[in-house]
C-alpha cells in the first residue's frame, strides 16, 4: 500500500485569464472554509474567485493595461489592483463596481493594505514613490439602482497630490511589492535588489537589506487566528518571505525585522511561499517551469509540481494553510492541496502522479 505521506491530488486548474498571471492571493477567513483568492493579469482583467475551490465569482473591468498586483481587503469588501496604466483601482467584490481610481504619474506595480484596516492603502512603482492613501476620507456616492442609471456608484478619483509619501528619496529603482506588518507603523517595500522597511510616523527609512539579486516575490505570510499557534514557524506572527537571486529570506515579528532564516538554493528562485504549520517551503525555479517544496528544516526535496507551462511568478497559501495558489506565465493559476483527508473539490481521488491536469 502505497504511502499515505506522499500522495499526490491532482491540482485544479484555474482557467480564464489570456495573458500571464503576475500575482495571486487570498483574503483572509471570512468563516469556517470560506474565503477568496483575487489574481492580477497582464490581460488587464483581474479576477476575483471563490478561494476554496477556485471557482470564478467575477472579474473586474476598467484597466486599460496590464494588471501587475491584486489584493483584498482585510474585511474582503474591497479589492486593490495595481496596473501599468498608471492607476490603481479599488473595487467593491460583492458588486463589482470601481469605487476608488488612485491616479499616478506612471506604472503602478505593488499595492497594500494595513494588516487589519481596510480604509487605506499603499502603492509604488515607476515613480519609485511610496504613498500612503487614505480611502476614508471621502466615500464614493451610491444613487439608487434604477434601470435608467446602470451604474450606480459615481468612482471617487484620489491624485497624488491627496496622497502621503513616505520616505522621499529612498527608492533607486522601481518598487515591485510593498508589504504592511502586522504593526500598522512600519511598512516593508522591495525595490529592485534592496528591501527597505518605513517607519510611518517619522515617514523615514529605518532599515535596509540588500539581497541576491533583484527581488522577485516579497509577501507576507500569515495564518487566520483560529489555525495558527506558537509552535508555528514565526511563533503565531505573520512571516515575510522573499525570493531573490537563489535564496529565500524569512523576517519574523510584529514588525517583520526578526530574521528568521536565510536559505539559498541550488537554483534561481522566481516566487516563494511558506507553510507556517506544516514547516515546509515552496518555491517557483528560475529558470523552468516546476514547483520545488523543501523541508523548512534540514531542507530536503519533498516534492515536485510540473502542472505549468512557463515560470511561477506567484504563491500563495490559504489562510488555513489547506491548499496553495500558484500563478504562471502561462496564463493559468493551480491550486494544490496541501492536508489529509476531504477538502473542498478533492474528495479522496489520487493522480498517479503530481502536475496532472
Amino acid at each position: 500500500m502505497a504511502d499515505p505521506t506522499s500522495r499526490q491530488y491532482v491540482p485544479l486548474t484555474c482557467h480564464g485569464h489570456s495573458r500571464p498571471v503576475p500575482h495571486v492571493s487570498f483574503s483572509p477567513l471570512e468563516k469556517e472554509e470560506v474565503y477568496y483568492m483575487i489574481s492580477a493579469c497582464k490581460d488587464g482583467n483581474p479576477m476575483l474567485r471563490d478561494g476554496q475551490t477556485g471557482d470564478w465569482i467575477g472579474t473586474f473591468l476598467g484597466h486599460k493595461g496590464a494588471v501587475w498586483q491584486a489584493r483584498l481587503s482585510p474585511d474582503a469588501s474591497t479589492a486593490a489592483t495595481a496596473s501599468a496604466d498608471f492607476t490603481a483601482k479599488v473595487w467593491d467584490t460583492h458588486t463589482g463596481e470601481l469605487l476608488y481610481i488612485l491616479q499616478h504619474d506612471h506604472i503602478v506595480r505593488a499595492i497594500a493594505y494595513p494588516y487589519d484596516n481596510s480604509g487605506m492603502l499603499a502603492t509604488g512603482g515607476f515613480e519609485k514613490k511610496l504613498r500612503i492613501f487614505d480611502l476614508q476620507e471621502q466615500k464614493p456616492l451610491y444613487s439608487p439602482t434604477s434601470s435608467i442609471d446602470p451604474n450606480p456608484v459615481t468612482p471617487i478619483t484620489i491624485e497624488t497630490s491627496q496622497a502621503f509619501e513616505i520616505g522621499e528619496g529612498a527608492h533607486k529603482d522601481a518598487i515591485k511589492f510593498i508589504v504592511w506588518a502586522k504593526d500598522p507603523n512600519m511598512i516593508i517595500t522591495a525595490s529592485g535588489d534592496t528591501l527597505r522597511w518605513f517607519d510611518l510616523p517619522s515617514r523615514s527609512c529605518v532599515r535596509e537589506a540588500k539581497l541576491d539579486g533583484e527581488i522577485k516575490s516579497c509577501e507576507l505570510v500569515s495564518l487566520a487566528p483560529a489555525y495558527s499557534s506558537p509552535a508555528d514557524i514565526g511563533g503565531g506572527l505573520p512571516v515575510l518571505a522573499v525570493a531573490a537571486g537563489k535564496t529565500a529570506y524569512f523576517w519574523g515579528g510584529n514588525r517583520a525585522e526578526d530574521d528568521i532564516k536565510q536559505i539559498t538554493l541550488p537554483h534561481g528562485i522566481a516566487s516563494v511561499a511558506l507553510d507556517l504549520k506544516g514547516r515546509k517551503y515552496v518555491v517557483g525555479e528560475e529558470p523552468g517551469t516546476w514547483a520545488r517544496v523543501y523541508d523548512w528544516e534540514d531542507g530536503r526535496e519533498l516534492d515536485v509540481h510540473k502542472g505549468h507551462h512557463g515560470p511561477i511568478w506567484s504563491i500563495a497559501f490559504s489562510p488555513d494553510g489547506n491548499l496553495y495558489a500558484t500563478g504562471s506565465e502561462d496564463g493559468t493559476i493551480k491550486m494544490w492541496k496541501n492536508c489529509e483527508g476531504y477538502y473542498g473539490l478533492w474528495r479522496g481521488g489520487l493522480s498517479t502522479g503530481s502536475g496532472t491536469d
